[in-house]
């Protein structure tokens, strides 16, 4: 969901698959340190060997490798496991890294920590970095307000709480009381809020809580106008929205059962379930009403229609874009579930109605999406009615407000917001200042003015109010970031695959910058699950275009950012383009900004494993990488949690051919003895229960293993690349992660690329206060 969005309204987002699935580097309600991203993952071209690749001789010691000996790992026993794959044994020696929660496994991570903590503690520049990625931080965010029964419902953040706070008031003048404060649950602050939903009065409150970064939620309802909880407490709930019946009575939501034993942060998540929630009575009491017992992977999303005459039920299948929409009339007693489209031969989204007329987005013979009206009376696609045709631009979603839709655009992976009457007669567009990011535009048909924000690479986030009626923006917030966006600029650039496919790239430097190869440069990727990357603000990339570096951000193959074809071009056995994407961005900063020495590369989850691919492929290309949560082990991915889900995506070793694929780029299959591999830093969290850490520790082991069987085959050169393992405690893949936790992680992640960059940093002033990096040193 939106960052900036409330989370009880995410009108113009991706698909419920995307929402719910894709995972985002950044926090669940403000993009304070990140730029981009969605959930988990990746695959290849069939080669006409199955072996992996390697380098048949030696490589030099890598020329930005800054350590003097080779650091000292703790011990990491290889077991003999073996699996057989279509005919094919393949050594699985740390298998037991996946128990992660062993004894064993527990010291084996507190001794890698001990290992990355020393070393980056030890970097000249760590503190200086920690403290001016908190003074970025450190200013008043506002969150998208949405509109309920008289009441405005928004997030605040002073700057440095952990979690945001959940704000209410009756206008927009009037000082706004907290509802809900997430830093008063827990004292590490990760205890996160996942999840609001406001009834349509008002009055009540549902919303879920997630602890230490867990995709698992517990929902409660809040009365609003005491702040007190009523006894409501639902379990085993994740990715799941909820929708209040229209008189507050109950609502519908989707959960699974309770897994066995102690296995919640890694059984399989299978056979969801649409229930129905009545205040006042005990979970045990919820009605059952939709599953599909013939259908493991269906998950249900509810929405109940304005009018409160239908529920509709969107199906997903995992990461498949193609969906299906059922309904349920409520103002029938004892109607049943009636489907609607349910094919799978498409993405499908309810925008509204008007009586027995149904408005979908879909992409449904329209590759970059259209807006359709369909008669509950007459179903059938041929009577299916355009209302917004496919245009060039990419439709990323409709919301209905104020009796007009508003239209989301992509145009090279740049907002446009468009306007169309419920006839699809054009009536403007929302004026935006440049290239950026649009989110909200949230509401109900009644209402008269909607909320948004606008953010670039250089703007931070500022949130707007809309009058419907007049056409009229008006400033509610201005976020007064300590960051000189004057200073710098972006430009995009097209750059060349390996197919001969043009690949966009937002560059942005500071102003006057010269390709003279001699800049530091920090390259970003996806490249999945139709995720579009687009121009936003983190304090991540600000500080880093301080220190003189380029920043650049690649529309990968395999994202959604030009339709359905740009996505499919990336899946499956197609998934090497997605590497060669970025491997061809990375050539052309090499050749032009910077140098293979002095350019760094990061992605987080699908992007982790991006990274850790190209860093295997073309080691000579980078001088760091920094792989956060990734999916390394392409050929177990499927047993854990939700990884089942990522099968449309990437494929699956249980299938004879995808396997070849799968194992010729799986990052875990790829590591070389005869490589020296370029600075690694890589990072999770031991309670990640989306991509589980044994990705990340079994990656670890083995290129720390293949590290030492290198320099004990080949002389050892003056200087040994880190391989470095960071796990933070008591976090998961990203969402809801602490503000503090966030700090420390980005300075870590930045101290690192500095040091093997060679990136100057400045000394911590005497003054603390004096050390704001606003004159920092150049690169040259």
């Amino acid at each position: 969901m939106s960052d900036d969005t409330p989370l009880e309204e995410v009108p113009l987002n991706e698909s419920h698959v995307a929402k719910t699935l894709a995972w985002s580097m950044r926090r669940s309600t403000s993009p304070r340190l990140f730029v981009g991203a969605v959930c988990c993952l990746a695959l290849s071209c069939i080669d006409a060997t199955l072996a992996p690749a390697a380098d048949s001789a030696p490589a030099p010691a890598h020329p930005s490798v800054t350590s003097t000996s080779m650091l000292h790992y703790p011990e990491t026993p290889r077991g003999d496991q073996v699996d057989n794959y279509h005919g094919r044994e393949v050594a699985d020696p740390y298998r037991w890294l996946e128990d992660t929660d062993s004894a064993a496994t527990e010291r084996w991570v507190a001794a890698e920590n001990d290992v990355a903590r020393k070393y980056l503690d030890a970097s000249t520049g760590h503190e200086w970095i920690e403290r001016r990625l908190t003074e970025l931080n450190d200013y008043p965010q506002f969150g998208i307000p949405s509109h309920k029964g008289g009441r405005y419902f928004f997030m605040q953040n002073t700057g440095l709480q952990d979690q945001d706070v959940l704000y209410t008031a009756t206008s927009l003048d009037e000082e706004p009381r907290v509802l809900l404060d997430p830093n008063t649950v827990s004292a590490d602050g990760t205890v996160a809020l996942s999840g609001l939903k406001a009834s349509d009065d008002g009055q009540l409150l549902a919303y879920g809580v997630s602890e230490a970064g867990s995709d698992w939620q517990t929902w409660r309802v809040r009365d609003v106008a005491t702040t007190e909880d009523l006894e409501d407490e639902l379990h085993w709930i994740k990715f799941s929205d909820v929708a209040w019946l229209p008189d507050a009575s109950g609502f519908y939501y989707s959960r699974y059962d309770q897994p066995s034993g102690d296995e919640k942060l890694q059984a399989v998540n299978y056979y969801q379930k649409l229930y129905l929630h009545r205040i006042g009575t005990p979970q045990s009491d919820d009605v059952l009403v939709f599953d599909n017992p013939q259908e493991k992977q269906w998950g249900f999303s509810p929405t109940v229609s304005e009018d409160g005459r239908f529920l509709v039920i969107n199906v997903w299948r995992g990461s498949d874009r193609e969906n299906a929409v059922f309904y349920r009339r409520l103002d029938v007693p004892d109607a049943t579930v009636v489907a609607l489209a349910d094919r799978f031969d498409a993405d499908y989204e309810f925008v509204g109605n008007d009586g027995d007329t149904f408005w979908l987005r879909t992409d449904w013979r329209a590759d970059n999406g259209q807006l359709i009206a369909v008669d509950l009376s007459r179903p059938e696609p041929q009577h299916w009615r355009t209302v917004v045709a496919t245009s060039g631009d990419v439709l990323r979603g409709v919301s209905l407000v104020g009796g007009r839709f508003f239209v989301h655009y992509l145009h090279d992976a740049s907002s446009l917001m468009r306007m169309v009457d419920t006839s699809g007669t054009p009536l403007g567009d929302v004026p935006l200042p440049g290239p950026g990011t649009l989110r909200g535009f949230g509401g109900r048909n009644s209402n008269e003015e909607t909320f948004y924000s606008f953010e670039s690479f250089t703007t931070p986030p500022t949130v707007f109010r809309y009058e419907v009626i007049s056409g009229t923006s008006t400033l509610v917030h201005r976020a007064e970031v300590p960051f000189d966006s004057d200073s710098y600029e972006t430009n995009q650039v097209r750059v060349t695959s390996a197919d001969g496919t043009e690949v966009p790239v937002f560059v942005t430097m500071r102003k006057g910058t010269l390709p003279d190869g001699r800049q530091a440069a920090l390259l970003y990727g996806y490249g999945g699950f139709n995720v579009s990357l687009t121009p936003t603000f983190s304090s991540r990339s600000a500080l880093w275009l301080e220190l003189g570096g380029v920043y650049a951000l690649a529309n990968l193959r395999g994202g959604g950012e030009y339709g359905r074809a740009w996505h499919e071009a990336g899946q499956k056995l197609e998934k090497q383009r997605v590497f060669d994407d970025f491997i061809a961005a990375a050539s052309w900063l090499g050749e032009t900004y910077s140098a293979p020495d002095r350019l760094a590369i990061y992605g987080g989850s699908n992007g982790g494993l991006l990274v850790a691919a190209c860093m295997l492929q073309r080691p000579e290309l980078f001088g760091a990488v920094a792989s956060v949560v990734g999916v390394m082990d392409m050929l177990r991915f499927q047993n854990f949690t939700i990884g089942w889900a990522w099968v449309p995506e990437y494929g699956s070793s249980d299938d004879a051919e995808q396997f070849p694929a799968l194992y010729r780029y799986s990052p875990l299959h790829n590591v070389s003895d005869d490589v020296l591999y370029p600075p690694t830093l890589i990072l999770t969290g031991d309670h990640d229960d989306r991509v589980v850490p044994g990705h990340s520790f079994k990656f670890a082991a083995e290129m720390q293993d293949a590290q030492r069987r290198y320099l004990a085959a080949h002389a050892a050169p003056p200087q040994i690349p880190p391989v470095l393992l960071r796990v933070d405690i008591r976090t998961g893949h990203g969402a809801g992660k602490p503000t503090s936790k966030q700090i420390a992680e980005a300075a870590d992640m930045l101290t690192f690329v500095a040091r093997e960059l060679n990136v100057p940093v400045p000394p911590v002033q005497a003054d603390a206060s004096t050390a704001t990096g606003t004159t920092p040193p150049t690169t040259e």
